[in-house]
């Protein structure tokens, strides 16, 4: 069950490529393993947009980073040689550094607070993929990215020394967290297991359904209770790529999409929240944090928001965020705070 729905998480990216036999092939690149509950709906949009198209558009799937890492696919796609990727936020800003503003650490306390905050900065966001050639067929998310370690971690202070995996291709995000004392290791995703059996890193903050299906938990089978943020995703396609679809579809084919994208939604976040519980059976153990601990945390991820702030290079974008954030926060006194604790 896992393992389909952790593919379906990546559905939500495809894209076209270049006429053959009369018909539009669309070249779509993920990490997404293939079997999962991701690749089955890569599998059903692929199903749809051909019905819809009576075989017009096919969708050809690269599934389980055949095609490299998200920094590597996205340079494919620069170049022309890949139409869209299936992305998650870590890779986002590889196409355009604004992006990161989706990224704030231990800023969003719920899923409600980030589709609230996302859906009144996307035009923004989609303005400047348009500039640079790309579009933005669906937004989503694969749930909420937590600490595991290979050994218990409760404080900043216990998590400085420990090599961290953090995702590579991004030297502004490598800079700040050594600027405030963390022992980072940057990687591409595909070589995380890699990295953990050898001992290159002991602690990596990824999705728990990530680390139920790569079995990544069996190595650092700590996991620290603090949902730290929402791991964003996106369908993004080459505007090249898509102008020749043909245009009489395209309405049908984003509603398609963002269709299935939205059913997949929902399972991905009942899933991993389970993904936790079957951990647990497996052995995993959940380290949990005390109120004073907890806002520890709150203040240590604040206190790096200024110099974070800089670092994407976006300051007023930034600030929107944190506006709307307080904003949703005000109208939403009950809103979920980040921690598995909470309601989702």
């Amino acid at each position: 069950m896992y393992r389909r729905i952790l593919l379906s998480i990546f559905i939500i990216l495809a894209g076209p490529a270049q006429a053959m036999a009369g018909s539009v092939v669309i070249k779509l690149g993920t990490l997404a393993p293939e079997g999962s509950v991701w690749h089955d709906a890569l599998l059903e949009a692929r199903q749809e947009w051909s019905k819809i198209t009576k075989g017009e558009v096919e969708l050809r799937i690269y599934p389980s980073g055949v095609l490299g890492g998200e920094a590597e696919m996205v340079r494919k796609m620069q170049r022309g040689g890949l139409d869209a990727v299936a992305i998650t936020g870590g890779g986002l800003p590889h196409i355009d550094g604004s992006l990161d503003v989706l990224n704030i650490p231990l800023l969003f306390g719920s899923y409600a607070e980030l589709e609230y905050i996302r859906n009144r900065i996307a035009p923004q966001l989609e303005r400047r993929l348009a500039k640079r050639g790309f579009k933005v067929l669906t937004w989503s998310d694969a749930g909420w990215v937590y600490l595991f370690t290979k050994s218990p971690v409760r404080t900043p202070d216990e998590l400085r020394p420990v090599r961290l995996w953090t995702s590579s291709g991004q030297p502004e995000a490598e800079k700040l967290f050594k600027q405030f004392g963390f022992n980072v290791v940057p990687l591409p995703a595909t070589d995380i297991l890699t990295a953990l059996q050898t001992g290159l890193v002991a602690a990596i903050y990824v999705p728990p359904l990530f680390a139920l299906l790569d079995r990544s938990y069996q190595l650092v089978p700590y996991m620290t209770d603090l949902r730290w943020a929402p791991l964003n995703g996106a369908t993004v396609i080459r505007a090249q790529s898509w102008q020749r679809v043909p245009p009489q579809y395209h309405d049908a084919l984003l509603a398609a999409i963002r269709g299935v994208s939205r059913v997949v939604q929902a399972d991905i976040h009942r899933a991993g929240e389970e993904a936790i519980v079957e951990m647990q059976v497996r052995g995993l153990e959940v380290v949990t944090l005390d109120s004073a601990v907890r806002a520890a945390w709150h203040r240590e991820a604040r206190a790096a928001y200024p110099a974070l702030r800089e670092s994407i290079g976006f300051p007023e974008l930034f600030d929107e965020v944190l506006r709307l954030a307080e904003e949703y926060k005000k109208n939403n006194p009950g809103g979920a705070m980040p921690g598995r604790t909470t309601q989702p």
